[in-house]
């Protein structure tokens, strides 16, 4: 027997047993092997497992007070995290501290004391605010990672937060794990880095001691091109960059060579770096300094 076709206003996704039921569905229909049960009372015709779709999905029949928060914030907002963070499809959902944490499979269920400036609408979905997704991530999160993901909301060209407010969201939770990350993590935050690699590679260089560090800084050659170099010390014309795979290409690995022939015709020399380097920390430290030791102060006029 043909299955009965679903209404077209429950063909766009989840939709609760309630949905079902006031469309004109039975326990039948509603128990098709079309239907997907990704969470209890919830019905979808979306196979997708990105987490916004599984967050969409517990949204349909999630109490009026639950928000998201920490891991699962943080991927909808798009910060960058490390693979292993982004690649899991465990919601993190939580409450005001007098309610019940949820216990749903496929979640993870928290209780805050949290006020109500610190959850917002996103997308249809509540969840913590840019800044105190950040402040939560300094439970699970490196130093390192966690600089990357503060860079990610205050980047210059489209920000989700500033300094100020995110310092005003420390402030309001000094009292949580993670406080003396938050506060390391803060002082080292850029709104010019372009990438979490990028953050990486500076915030290796700012703990081994390095000053003087500019992020994505303009620089004019003699020859009249324009670049910007990922990590440059002006007063020792010195720039450190970082490759990915996304570099192995042959016309783009043809233009970093110009490039690069074209800065260190002008004095400059440059560093290439990857993600083998950043493993290894102290011996990439070690090895600019070698570099720096060579290099003259050179006077940088204002």
């Amino acid at each position: 027997m043909a299955r009965i076709p679903l209404p077209e206003t429950l063909m766009a996704g989840a939709f609760t047993l309630d949905d079902g039921r006031a469309a004109g569905l039975g326990t039948k229909r509603l128990n098709g092997k079309d239907l997907r049960r990704p969470f209890r009372g919830i019905r979808s015709t979306d196979d997708s497992t990105d987490i916004e779709s599984i967050a969409r999905a517990f949204n349909r029949g999630a109490h009026p007070h639950a928000f998201f928060c920490g891991i699962t914030a943080a991927v909808l907002l798009r910060i960058p995290l490390p693979p292993a963070y982004e690649n899991l499809r465990l919601l993190h959902v939580a409450v005001p501290s007098q309610r019940r944490a949820p216990k749903e499979r496929g979640t993870i269920g928290h209780t805050f004391q949290i006020d109500s400036v610190d959850v917002r609408d996103w997308n249809g979905l509540r969840i913590t605010t840019p800044e105190r997704t950040w402040c939560d991530l300094a439970t699970v999160l490196s130093i390192p990672d966690l600089v990357a993901a503060g860079d990610y909301l205050i980047h210059w060209e489209n920000p989700l937060a500033t300094i100020v407010t995110i310092e005003a969201a420390r402030q309001r939770h000094r009292g949580r794990r993670g406080r003396s990350k938050l506060v390391r993590a803060i002082d080292m935050l850029n709104d010019r880095s372009e990438s979490r690699q990028e953050s990486l590679l500076r915030v290796t260089m700012v703990r081994g001691g390095i000053r003087g560090i500019r992020a994505n800084l303009p620089i004019r050659t003699s020859g009249g091109y324009n670049y910007r170099a990922d990590i440059a010390l002006p007063d020792r014309k010195f720039i450190v960059e970082y490759q990915s795979r996304f570099h192995d290409g042959s016309t783009e690995f043809r233009s970093d060579m110009t490039r690069t022939s074209r800065l260190e015709a002008d004095g400059w020399c440059v560093m290439q770096v990857n993600m083998e380097d950043l493993d290894n920390p102290r011996e990439l430290v070690q090895r600019i300094r070698t570099v720096l030791r060579s290099r003259p102060v050179i006077p940088v006029i204002p």
